[in-house]
Formats: structure tokens, C-alpha cells, sequence
């Protein structure tokens, strides 16, 4: 039986901007940092304070993966948040831009939707939600 998730995987294509916007603005903590010579690549292990991690990983030459919200496979990465109001003024102040905030017509929680420096797109869902 699965209890969680141990980590999500993220290819980015700009390891130092990517890394800067996970610590810097999203406040993962760095674990262990690594660069593989025989790959040309950096493995970034990153924490959030839950647990679950996020293995930011560099490629040379990765191609690149179209997003859109409704095509098949991984749809988006959900953060669950205190406040959404709260975190998405943070982001905005932060220069990254996020949808207007919406309300879960079920569960009647709010949420917004932001990109990462590659086009990922990330949630952040009231906290609430997941208990």
C-alpha cells in the first residue's frame, strides 16, 4: 500500500535560475546538491517542510515538453498553502505572475495557478484541503 509521494522529478533548462526561483522564492530547503560530470548535470534535492521533496535535475540539450492544462500525463505539481491570498501576493510580488484565484467548486477552497521558469505549471491550493 502507498502511504505518499517521496519526490517529483523536474528537468529544468536553466539550473541556476531554476534553482534560485525553488529556494529563493518558494522556500524549499537544499538537502544535497551534486553535479555529475560523466552527465553534465546537476541533481538538486530539495525539501519542503512536509517532507516531499523535489530532485530538480540539468540536462544538456533536453528537448523540450509542451504543457497544456488538458493533455495527457502529469497535469500539474499542487502546493498546499495557509493562504492562497497570502502566497499569491507573494508571488506577485516576486514578479511571478499567477491567474486570478479561483474556488474549488467541491471542496469550496481556493486556488491559483503559477508557472515555473520553464512553463511548469504549479498550484497552490488551501491547505485545508488535504486533511
Amino acid at each position: 500500500m502507498l502511504n505518499s509521494f517521496h519526490h517529483v522529478a523536474i528537468i529544468c533548462s536553466d539550473y541556476e535560475k531554476s534553482k534560485y526561483f525553488y529556494t529563493a522564492i518558494l522556500g524549499m530547503e537544499i538537502i544535497a546538491e551534486n553535479y555529475r560530470q560523466s552527465r553534465g548535470s546537476y541533481k538538486l534535492d530539495l525539501k519542503l517542510p512536509s517532507g516531499e521533496q523535489i530532485e530538480l535535475f540539468s540536462f544538456p540539450k533536453s528537448p523540450k515538453r509542451p504543457s497544456f492544462p488538458e493533455a495527457l500525463g502529469l497535469r500539474h505539481l499542487a502546493f498546499s498553502v495557509d493562504s492562497v491570498d497570502l502566497m499569491s501576493d507573494y508571488l506577485i510580488s516576486k514578479n511571478i505572475a499567477v491567474e486570478p484565484i479561483r474556488v474549488d467548486e467541491y471542496t469550496n477552497k481556493k486556488f491559483t495557478f503559477f508557472n515555473d521558469p520553464d512553463g511548469l505549471p504549479l498550484e497552490i491550493y488551501e491547505q485545508s484541503c488535504l486533511q
